[in-house]
């Protein structure tokens, strides 16, 4: 896990990627490959939208799950409230909501007492070396060394367990490093497969026709 700053907002949120658009956790053929399933994808079609702090139920009409055939479960029942599988998936993404924000909360005193600071990540590729930058640590050792008041209002406010969580999560950079490594491994081979010239084409119906009678013969 890694804090993240926007716009002065803090939040804790999971390195799935080490570039920009990547996410190691998403196997070649679209499935989660992660031990921890997010509650962004059990709830899905079904996820949070936001109206200033108040969070929305709001659904992906492109995901390929919404049918107007009356087959699966109905959004709505007979008296135009929600169904009650929606109902079910709306508490569990409430919940997921308050969660968020009570992070938020946690994240913003951590950052506010100093002990969140910059976390560079250096990559080394076939073309040198790369930092990942943008990226928030928990400095163990400010935290270690801060005060009774400023560590009481930390102990205070709950979020003690965020920044030793943060710290712990740490040693997984290690998993996403092998990840990444056998990403890159997959798409040479799949580049290298692709690069290969067939030493003959087949119709297109992969039969081929020989005249046995000119077979060994010269």
């Amino acid at each position: 896990m890694t804090f993240v700053e926007q716009g002065g907002q803090w939040s804790l949120c999971a390195l799935l990627g080490l570039a920009p658009g990547q996410n190691l956790y998403v196997g070649p053929d679209g499935r989660w490959i992660g031990s921890y399933i997010p509650a962004t994808l059990r709830a899905h079609p079904f996820h949070l939208g936001w109206e200033g702090v108040n969070a929305t139920l709001s659904l992906d009409e492109d995901s390929g799950l919404l049918f107007d055939d009356g087959s699966g479960e109905p959004i709505f029942d007979t008296s135009g409230d929600l169904s009650e599988p929606v109902r079910k998936v709306w508490s569990f993404l409430s919940a997921t909501a308050e969660s968020l924000l009570a992070l938020e909360a946690a994240c913003r005193v951590l950052a506010e007492v100093g002990v969140v600071v910059p976390w560079p990540i250096t990559l080394q590729g076939t073309d040198g070396t790369h930092t990942v930058s943008g990226l928030f640590q928990i400095d163990e050792a400010a935290l270690n060394a801060l005060d009774d008041e400023a560590f009481g209002r930390l102990r205070r406010a709950g979020v003690l367990g965020v920044a030793y969580a943060q710290l712990l999560s740490m040693g997984n950079l290690a998993d996403l490093g092998k990840l990444a490594q056998a990403r890159a491994e997959f798409e040479a081979a799949e580049r290298a497969r692709a690069e290969v010239k067939p030493m003959m084409t087949l119709p297109d119906d992969s039969t081929i026709d020989w005249d046995w009678s000119k077979v060994g013969k010269t």
